[in-house]
Protein backbone atom coordinates (compact mmCIF):
# COMPACT_ATOMS: atom_id res chain seq x y z
CA UNK A 1 0.00 0.00 0.00
CA UNK A 2 1.50 3.49 -1.10
CA UNK A 3 0.68 5.93 1.60
CA UNK A 4 1.36 8.67 -0.61
CA UNK A 5 -1.46 7.89 -3.48
CA UNK A 6 -4.32 7.88 -0.55
CA UNK A 7 -6.56 10.95 -0.28
CA UNK A 8 -6.19 11.79 3.29
CA UNK A 9 -9.01 13.83 4.61
CA UNK A 10 -8.07 16.05 7.36
CA UNK A 11 -9.65 14.64 10.07
CA UNK A 12 -6.93 12.27 10.21
CA UNK A 13 -3.36 13.62 11.37
CA UNK A 14 -0.47 11.96 9.91
CA UNK A 15 3.18 12.31 10.88
CA UNK A 16 5.36 10.86 8.76
CA UNK A 17 9.17 9.55 9.64
CA UNK A 18 12.27 8.90 7.14
CA UNK A 19 15.31 7.39 7.02
CA UNK A 20 18.06 8.63 4.35
CA UNK A 21 19.18 5.76 1.82
CA UNK A 22 21.12 7.97 -0.01
CA UNK A 23 21.71 11.45 -1.32
CA UNK A 24 18.37 11.87 -2.82
CA UNK A 25 16.40 8.68 -1.85
CA UNK A 26 14.27 8.40 1.21
CA UNK A 27 12.28 5.60 2.45
CA UNK A 28 9.33 5.99 4.29
CA UNK A 29 10.15 3.92 7.54
CA UNK A 30 6.65 4.80 9.29
CA UNK A 31 3.70 6.52 9.51
CA UNK A 32 1.42 6.94 11.92
CA UNK A 33 -2.15 7.97 11.64
CA UNK A 34 -4.27 9.05 14.29
CA UNK A 35 -7.69 11.30 15.31
CA UNK A 36 -10.11 11.41 18.27
CA UNK A 37 -13.93 9.87 17.56
CA UNK A 38 -16.94 10.39 19.70
CA UNK A 39 -19.12 7.38 20.37
CA UNK A 40 -22.44 6.76 21.90
CA UNK A 41 -22.53 4.65 24.66
CA UNK A 42 -25.59 2.53 26.25
CA UNK A 43 -26.19 5.24 28.57
CA UNK A 44 -26.93 7.72 25.69
CA UNK A 45 -23.87 9.71 26.74
CA UNK A 46 -20.91 10.31 24.69
CA UNK A 47 -17.42 9.69 24.78
CA UNK A 48 -13.72 10.69 22.73
CA UNK A 49 -11.80 8.21 22.21
CA UNK A 50 -8.70 7.44 20.15
CA UNK A 51 -8.15 5.74 16.75
CA UNK A 52 -4.20 4.72 15.75
CA UNK A 53 -2.52 2.69 13.27
CA UNK A 54 1.02 2.62 12.26
CA UNK A 55 2.09 2.02 8.48
CA UNK A 56 5.72 0.07 8.02
CA UNK A 57 4.90 -1.83 4.88
CA UNK A 58 1.44 -3.30 4.54
CA UNK A 59 -0.69 -5.38 7.00
CA UNK A 60 -2.03 -3.35 10.23
CA UNK A 61 -3.03 -5.20 13.12
CA UNK A 62 -5.32 -4.37 15.95
CA UNK A 63 -4.05 -3.34 19.06
CA UNK A 64 -3.98 -1.20 22.18
CA UNK A 65 -0.33 -1.53 23.39
CA UNK A 66 1.90 1.54 24.60
CA UNK A 67 5.29 0.37 22.06
CA UNK A 68 2.91 1.06 18.49
CA UNK A 69 6.01 2.30 16.66
CA UNK A 70 8.56 -0.23 16.85
CA UNK A 71 5.91 -2.75 16.65
CA UNK A 72 4.95 -2.65 12.69
CA UNK A 73 8.83 -3.12 12.07
CA UNK A 74 9.06 -5.84 14.41
CA UNK A 75 6.19 -7.75 13.13
CA UNK A 76 7.60 -7.30 9.15
CA UNK A 77 10.61 -8.27 10.08
CA UNK A 78 8.95 -11.78 11.87
CA UNK A 79 6.67 -12.45 8.94
CA UNK A 80 9.96 -12.20 6.86
CA UNK A 81 11.55 -14.64 9.54
CA UNK A 82 9.09 -17.56 8.70
CA UNK A 83 8.39 -16.89 5.07
CA UNK A 84 4.56 -15.06 5.06
CA UNK A 85 4.71 -12.24 2.60
CA UNK A 86 3.26 -9.83 5.01
CA UNK A 87 4.77 -6.60 6.15
CA UNK A 88 3.81 -5.05 9.52
CA UNK A 89 1.69 -2.79 11.12
CA UNK A 90 -0.31 -1.98 14.66
CA UNK A 91 -3.47 -0.12 14.89
CA UNK A 92 -6.62 0.31 17.26
CA UNK A 93 -8.70 2.23 19.84
CA UNK A 94 -6.79 3.35 22.86
CA UNK A 95 -9.84 2.27 25.72
CA UNK A 96 -10.11 -0.43 28.18
CA UNK A 97 -12.12 -2.72 26.58
CA UNK A 98 -13.36 -4.50 29.85
CA UNK A 99 -15.07 -1.59 30.98
CA UNK A 100 -17.52 -1.20 28.02
CA UNK A 101 -20.32 -3.66 27.11
CA UNK A 102 -20.35 -6.00 24.21
CA UNK A 103 -22.81 -3.60 22.65
CA UNK A 104 -20.80 -0.76 22.73
CA UNK A 105 -17.66 -2.35 21.89
CA UNK A 106 -19.02 -3.28 18.67
CA UNK A 107 -20.03 0.11 17.97
CA UNK A 108 -16.82 1.20 18.36
CA UNK A 109 -14.91 -1.34 16.43
CA UNK A 110 -17.38 -0.50 13.64
CA UNK A 111 -17.26 2.86 13.57
CA UNK A 112 -13.52 2.16 13.64
CA UNK A 113 -14.00 0.44 10.56
CA UNK A 114 -15.67 2.43 8.73
CA UNK A 115 -13.12 5.03 9.10
CA UNK A 116 -10.27 2.65 7.62
CA UNK A 117 -12.92 2.04 5.12
CA UNK A 118 -13.17 4.90 4.07
CA UNK A 119 -9.88 6.24 3.82
CA UNK A 120 -9.09 2.67 1.71
CA UNK A 121 -7.05 1.67 4.66
CA UNK A 122 -7.91 -1.84 4.46
CA UNK A 123 -9.05 -5.04 2.33
CA UNK A 124 -7.51 -8.20 1.40
CA UNK A 125 -5.65 -6.60 -1.29
CA UNK A 126 -4.41 -4.16 0.84
CA UNK A 127 -4.54 -4.43 4.60
CA UNK A 128 -5.29 -7.27 6.63
CA UNK A 129 -6.07 -6.93 9.91
CA UNK A 130 -5.83 -9.66 13.09
CA UNK A 131 -6.55 -9.72 16.59
CA UNK A 132 -4.33 -9.52 19.77
CA UNK A 133 -4.22 -7.63 22.95
CA UNK A 134 -7.87 -7.01 23.83
CA UNK A 135 -9.66 -8.27 20.74
CA UNK A 136 -10.03 -12.03 19.09
CA UNK A 137 -12.92 -13.59 16.93
CA UNK A 138 -15.65 -11.77 17.93
CA UNK A 139 -13.87 -8.29 17.27
CA UNK A 140 -12.64 -9.61 13.71
CA UNK A 141 -16.23 -11.16 13.25
CA UNK A 142 -17.55 -7.10 13.28
CA UNK A 143 -15.08 -5.90 11.25
CA UNK A 144 -15.22 -8.27 7.98
CA UNK A 145 -18.87 -8.29 8.39
CA UNK A 146 -18.68 -4.25 8.21
CA UNK A 147 -16.30 -4.80 5.83
CA UNK A 148 -18.88 -6.66 3.54
CA UNK A 149 -21.28 -5.01 3.80
CA UNK A 150 -20.18 -1.72 2.29
CA UNK A 151 -18.29 -4.20 -0.25
CA UNK A 152 -21.11 -6.59 -1.57
CA UNK A 153 -19.38 -7.08 -4.53
CA UNK A 154 -15.98 -8.25 -3.83
CA UNK A 155 -15.57 -11.93 -3.62
CA UNK A 156 -12.52 -11.94 -1.63
CA UNK A 157 -14.65 -9.97 1.51
CA UNK A 158 -14.01 -12.65 3.99
CA UNK A 159 -10.09 -12.16 3.93
CA UNK A 160 -9.73 -8.67 4.94
CA UNK A 161 -9.07 -10.05 8.21
CA UNK A 162 -7.68 -13.06 10.17
CA UNK A 163 -8.58 -14.63 13.25
CA UNK A 164 -12.19 -15.10 12.86
CA UNK A 165 -14.44 -17.18 14.20
CA UNK A 166 -14.70 -20.80 11.77
CA UNK A 167 -18.45 -19.40 11.17
CA UNK A 168 -16.80 -16.21 9.74
CA UNK A 169 -14.86 -18.17 7.12
CA UNK A 170 -12.07 -18.94 10.07
CA UNK A 171 -9.37 -21.52 10.01
CA UNK A 172 -9.41 -24.48 12.53
CA UNK A 173 -5.87 -24.01 14.26
CA UNK A 174 -5.66 -20.64 14.71
CA UNK A 175 -6.50 -19.65 18.40
CA UNK A 176 -3.80 -22.68 19.67
CA UNK A 177 -1.02 -21.10 16.31
CA UNK A 178 0.81 -18.94 18.46
CA UNK A 179 1.27 -20.96 21.54
CA UNK A 180 2.13 -24.27 18.99
CA UNK A 181 4.73 -22.19 17.00
CA UNK A 182 6.05 -21.26 20.30
CA UNK A 183 6.60 -25.17 21.60
CA UNK A 184 7.97 -26.32 17.75
CA UNK A 185 10.54 -23.20 18.15
CA UNK A 186 11.82 -24.34 22.31
CA UNK A 187 11.60 -28.05 20.92
CA UNK A 188 13.96 -27.71 17.80
CA UNK A 189 16.12 -26.06 19.95
CA UNK A 190 16.24 -28.47 22.79
CA UNK A 191 16.84 -31.37 20.38
CA UNK A 192 20.21 -29.60 19.13
CA UNK A 193 22.64 -31.82 21.68
CA UNK A 194 25.59 -28.81 21.93
CA UNK A 195 22.78 -26.74 23.48
CA UNK A 196 21.19 -29.11 25.51
CA UNK A 197 25.00 -30.23 26.47
CA UNK A 198 26.12 -26.56 27.24
CA UNK A 199 23.20 -26.05 29.67
CA UNK A 200 23.89 -29.45 31.41
CA UNK A 201 20.45 -30.81 30.44
CA UNK A 202 19.30 -33.52 28.35
CA UNK A 203 18.22 -33.35 24.82
CA UNK A 204 14.46 -32.75 24.52
CA UNK A 205 11.88 -31.36 26.10
CA UNK A 206 10.94 -34.60 28.15
CA UNK A 207 10.62 -33.89 32.09
CA UNK A 208 11.70 -30.19 32.06
CA UNK A 209 10.62 -27.75 34.81
CA UNK A 210 8.54 -24.80 32.73
CA UNK A 211 7.62 -21.68 34.25
CA UNK A 212 4.78 -19.71 31.97
CA UNK A 213 4.10 -15.83 32.64
CA UNK A 214 0.79 -15.15 31.42
CA UNK A 215 -1.94 -17.83 30.83
CA UNK A 216 -4.12 -15.66 28.45
CA UNK A 217 -4.42 -17.56 24.46
CA UNK A 218 -0.73 -18.19 24.31
CA UNK A 219 0.36 -19.16 27.32
CA UNK A 220 -2.54 -21.59 28.02
CA UNK A 221 -1.76 -23.08 24.84
CA UNK A 222 2.36 -23.11 25.37
CA UNK A 223 1.36 -24.85 28.79
CA UNK A 224 -0.98 -27.63 26.87
CA UNK A 225 1.34 -28.15 24.27
CA UNK A 226 4.47 -28.19 26.67
CA UNK A 227 3.11 -30.53 28.92
CA UNK A 228 0.81 -33.17 26.32
CA UNK A 229 3.33 -33.24 23.65
CA UNK A 230 6.98 -32.20 25.11
CA UNK A 231 6.26 -33.97 28.33
CA UNK A 232 7.34 -31.55 30.19
CA UNK A 233 6.55 -30.36 33.66
CA UNK A 234 4.44 -27.00 34.32
CA UNK A 235 5.61 -26.08 37.38
CA UNK A 236 4.91 -22.37 37.89
CA UNK A 237 2.24 -19.76 35.86
CA UNK A 238 1.42 -16.16 36.23
CA UNK A 239 -1.24 -13.82 35.97
CA UNK A 240 -1.42 -10.44 36.00
CA UNK A 241 -2.84 -10.54 39.77
CA UNK A 242 -0.60 -13.52 41.35
CA UNK A 243 1.35 -16.38 40.35
CA UNK A 244 1.36 -20.09 41.51
CA UNK A 245 4.29 -22.66 41.59
CA UNK A 246 4.05 -26.19 42.38
CA UNK A 247 7.84 -28.27 41.65
CA UNK A 248 6.28 -31.18 41.43
CA UNK A 249 3.98 -30.23 38.87
CA UNK A 250 0.61 -27.65 37.92
CA UNK A 251 -2.67 -29.45 36.32
CA UNK A 252 -2.92 -27.03 33.56
CA UNK A 253 -6.89 -27.65 32.28
CA UNK A 254 -7.83 -27.72 35.80
CA UNK A 255 -5.56 -24.61 36.88
CA UNK A 256 -7.29 -22.78 33.67
CA UNK A 257 -10.83 -23.49 34.35
CA UNK A 258 -10.19 -22.46 38.13
CA UNK A 259 -9.15 -19.20 37.00
CA UNK A 260 -12.16 -18.48 34.66
CA UNK A 261 -14.46 -19.58 37.86
CA UNK A 262 -12.32 -17.44 40.52
CA UNK A 263 -10.89 -14.55 38.09
CA UNK A 264 -7.15 -15.04 39.66
CA UNK A 265 -5.19 -18.09 40.00
CA UNK A 266 -4.18 -17.45 43.44
CA UNK A 267 -4.87 -20.57 46.55
CA UNK A 268 -5.17 -23.02 43.49
CA UNK A 269 -5.55 -26.16 45.70
CA UNK A 270 -1.52 -28.02 45.90
CA UNK A 271 -0.02 -25.01 44.48
CA UNK A 272 2.26 -22.03 46.78
CA UNK A 273 0.78 -18.99 46.28
CA UNK A 274 3.07 -15.65 44.76
CA UNK A 275 0.92 -12.28 45.13
CA UNK A 276 3.75 -10.56 43.29
CA UNK A 277 3.42 -11.94 39.54
CA UNK A 278 7.16 -10.87 38.90
CA UNK A 279 8.09 -13.54 41.61
CA UNK A 280 7.35 -16.48 39.47
CA UNK A 281 10.37 -15.52 37.02
CA UNK A 282 13.11 -16.16 39.60
CA UNK A 283 11.60 -19.91 40.63
CA UNK A 284 13.36 -22.93 39.80
CA UNK A 285 13.06 -24.37 36.41
CA UNK A 286 14.66 -25.48 33.50
CA UNK A 287 12.59 -23.35 30.59
CA UNK A 288 10.87 -19.94 31.30
CA UNK A 289 8.22 -18.82 29.10
CA UNK A 290 7.10 -15.29 28.70
CA UNK A 291 3.64 -15.26 27.24
CA UNK A 292 2.66 -11.86 28.51
CA UNK A 293 3.38 -8.10 27.90
CA UNK A 294 6.40 -6.53 26.63
CA UNK A 295 9.70 -5.64 28.83
CA UNK A 296 8.98 -8.44 31.17
CA UNK A 297 12.79 -9.37 31.45
CA UNK A 298 14.58 -6.54 32.55
CA UNK A 299 17.81 -5.22 34.31
CA UNK A 300 15.43 -5.68 37.64
CA UNK A 301 14.32 -9.45 36.84
CA UNK A 302 17.21 -10.50 34.56
CA UNK A 303 19.23 -11.42 37.50
CA UNK A 304 17.19 -12.81 39.57
CA UNK A 305 15.63 -15.70 36.59
CA UNK A 306 17.01 -19.43 36.99
CA UNK A 307 15.66 -20.93 33.81
CA UNK A 308 18.13 -21.49 31.06
CA UNK A 309 16.01 -21.66 27.85
CA UNK A 310 13.66 -18.50 27.38
CA UNK A 311 11.07 -18.80 24.87
CA UNK A 312 9.53 -15.76 24.06
CA UNK A 313 6.02 -16.26 23.47
CA UNK A 314 5.21 -12.79 24.08
CA UNK A 315 6.23 -9.55 21.71
CA UNK A 316 8.99 -8.07 22.68
CA UNK A 317 9.69 -9.69 26.45
CA UNK A 318 13.22 -8.70 27.03
CA UNK A 319 14.54 -5.24 27.20
CA UNK A 320 18.13 -4.80 26.02
CA UNK A 321 19.28 -4.89 29.35
CA UNK A 322 17.37 -7.81 30.31
CA UNK A 323 18.74 -9.91 27.25
CA UNK A 324 22.36 -8.79 28.15
CA UNK A 325 21.52 -10.16 31.48
CA UNK A 326 20.65 -13.06 30.45
CA UNK A 327 23.25 -14.24 27.26
CA UNK A 328 26.21 -13.64 29.97
CA UNK A 329 24.59 -15.51 32.38
CA UNK A 330 24.73 -18.10 29.61
CA UNK A 331 21.36 -18.73 28.95
CA UNK A 332 19.53 -19.78 25.01
CA UNK A 333 16.83 -17.36 24.48
CA UNK A 334 15.22 -18.25 21.72
CA UNK A 335 13.79 -14.82 20.41
CA UNK A 336 10.25 -13.59 19.80
CA UNK A 337 10.47 -12.71 16.14
CA UNK A 338 10.84 -16.55 15.44
CA UNK A 339 9.61 -17.98 17.94
CA UNK A 340 5.82 -16.08 18.32
CA UNK A 341 5.38 -16.39 14.55
CA UNK A 342 2.81 -19.09 14.92
CA UNK A 343 -0.13 -16.69 14.76
CA UNK A 344 0.98 -14.87 11.55
CA UNK A 345 2.03 -17.71 9.96
CA UNK A 346 -1.99 -19.40 10.71
CA UNK A 347 -3.27 -16.40 9.72
CA UNK A 348 -1.34 -16.22 6.09
CA UNK A 349 -3.42 -19.65 6.10
CA UNK A 350 -6.40 -18.22 6.94
CA UNK A 351 -5.89 -15.56 4.33
CA UNK A 352 -5.12 -17.98 1.77
CA UNK A 353 -7.93 -20.28 2.35
CA UNK A 354 -10.45 -17.05 1.63
CA UNK A 355 -8.73 -16.17 -1.35
CA UNK A 356 -9.34 -19.77 -2.32
CA UNK A 357 -13.15 -19.92 -1.10
CA UNK A 358 -12.48 -24.33 -0.08
CA UNK A 359 -11.74 -25.39 3.27
CA UNK A 360 -8.47 -26.77 2.95
CA UNK A 361 -8.75 -30.95 3.04
CA UNK A 362 -12.24 -30.80 1.38
CA UNK A 363 -10.87 -32.10 -1.96
CA UNK A 364 -8.64 -34.46 -1.03
CA UNK A 365 -9.89 -35.86 2.76
CA UNK A 366 -11.93 -38.70 0.89
CA UNK A 367 -9.30 -39.83 -1.79
CA UNK A 368 -6.54 -40.29 0.98
CA UNK A 369 -8.62 -41.96 3.60
CA UNK A 370 -9.54 -44.51 0.21
CA UNK A 371 -5.93 -45.01 -0.95
CA UNK A 372 -5.01 -46.17 2.40
CA UNK A 373 -8.34 -48.32 2.88
CA UNK A 374 -6.95 -50.10 -0.10
CA UNK A 375 -3.43 -50.33 0.92
CA UNK A 376 -4.48 -52.18 4.48
CA UNK A 377 -6.52 -54.47 2.59
CA UNK A 378 -3.64 -55.41 0.29
CA UNK A 379 -1.60 -55.88 3.53
CA UNK A 380 -3.98 -57.75 5.25
CA UNK A 381 -4.31 -60.13 2.42
CA UNK A 382 -0.95 -59.88 1.70
CA UNK A 383 0.08 -61.17 5.31
CA UNK A 384 -3.06 -62.86 5.98
CA UNK A 385 -3.62 -61.10 9.35
CA UNK A 386 -6.66 -58.32 10.09
CA UNK A 387 -5.57 -55.09 11.89
CA UNK A 388 -7.91 -53.91 14.88
CA UNK A 389 -10.96 -51.32 14.20
CA UNK A 390 -8.59 -48.80 15.79
CA UNK A 391 -5.71 -49.60 14.13
CA UNK A 392 -7.47 -49.26 10.94
CA UNK A 393 -8.85 -46.23 11.53
CA UNK A 394 -5.66 -44.75 12.79
CA UNK A 395 -3.92 -45.72 9.52
CA UNK A 396 -6.60 -44.54 7.03
CA UNK A 397 -7.41 -41.18 8.75
CA UNK A 398 -6.61 -38.60 6.29
CA UNK A 399 -5.87 -35.35 7.33
CA UNK A 400 -8.22 -32.20 7.77
CA UNK A 401 -8.11 -28.89 7.61
CA UNK A 402 -6.73 -28.08 11.25
CA UNK A 403 -4.29 -31.69 10.41
CA UNK A 404 -2.97 -29.59 7.63
CA UNK A 405 -2.48 -26.28 9.34
CA UNK A 406 -0.74 -27.85 12.30
CA UNK A 407 1.09 -29.53 9.69
CA UNK A 408 2.30 -26.64 7.61
CA UNK A 409 2.80 -24.58 11.40
CA UNK A 410 5.54 -27.09 12.08
CA UNK A 411 7.08 -27.40 8.75
CA UNK A 412 7.55 -23.68 8.71
CA UNK A 413 9.00 -23.25 11.99
CA UNK A 414 11.12 -26.47 11.75
CA UNK A 415 12.56 -25.03 8.20
CA UNK A 416 12.86 -21.16 9.82
CA UNK A 417 15.00 -22.52 12.75
CA UNK A 418 17.63 -24.31 10.64
CA UNK A 419 17.97 -21.56 8.34
CA UNK A 420 19.06 -19.41 11.85
CA UNK A 421 20.68 -22.28 13.11
CA UNK A 422 22.94 -22.09 10.05
CA UNK A 423 23.67 -18.41 10.50
CA UNK A 424 24.48 -18.61 14.56
CA UNK A 425 26.91 -21.53 14.10
CA UNK A 426 28.60 -19.97 10.62
CA UNK A 427 28.84 -16.34 12.44
CA UNK A 428 29.19 -17.41 16.14
CA UNK A 429 26.15 -15.54 17.55
CA UNK A 430 23.59 -15.78 19.56
CA UNK A 431 19.79 -16.76 17.98
CA UNK A 432 18.44 -13.77 18.41
CA UNK A 433 21.24 -12.04 16.35
CA UNK A 434 20.92 -14.51 13.69
CA UNK A 435 17.46 -14.15 13.34
CA UNK A 436 17.36 -10.60 12.59
CA UNK A 437 20.23 -11.35 9.65
CA UNK A 438 17.96 -14.09 8.36
CA UNK A 439 14.84 -11.40 8.20
CA UNK A 440 16.25 -8.59 7.25
CA UNK A 441 18.59 -9.98 4.28
CA UNK A 442 15.09 -11.80 3.03
CA UNK A 443 13.96 -8.19 3.21
CA UNK A 444 16.83 -6.84 1.33
CA UNK A 445 16.97 -9.47 -1.54
CA UNK A 446 13.49 -8.60 -2.17
CA UNK A 447 13.99 -4.88 -2.66
CA UNK A 448 17.16 -5.37 -4.77
CA UNK A 449 15.83 -8.26 -6.73
CA UNK A 450 13.65 -5.76 -8.53
CA UNK A 451 14.68 -2.92 -8.10
CA UNK A 452 14.41 0.68 -6.52
CA UNK A 453 11.64 2.13 -8.79
CA UNK A 454 10.80 4.58 -9.93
Amino acid sequence: MIINNINVKTDWNIKKKYKIIDNNIYQKEFTNYFREQKFKLDTNSTKKFKNQFIKYTDLIYKENKKDHKIAPLIKNILSACVDVPFGGGKGGIKIDHRKFTEEELQRITRRFTVELLQKKFIGPAIDVPAPDYGTGPREMGWIMNTYTAYNPDDINGHGVVTGKGIRQGGIRGRAQATGLGLYFAVRETMNVEKNADSLGLSVGLKDKKVIVTGLGNVGYWAAHFFNDYGKSKIVGVSEWNGAVYNPDGLDVEALLKYKQEHGTLLNFPGAQNIPNPDDIMSMDCDILLPCALEAQINRDTAPKIKAKVIGEGANGPCTFEGDKILNDKGCIIVPDLFANAGGVTVSYFEWLKNLSHVRFGRMTKKHEENSKSILVEKLESKFGKKFSDKEKKLIVQGADEEDLVNSGLESTMVDSFKQIEEIKNVQKITYRMAAYILSIKKIALSYTDVGLWP
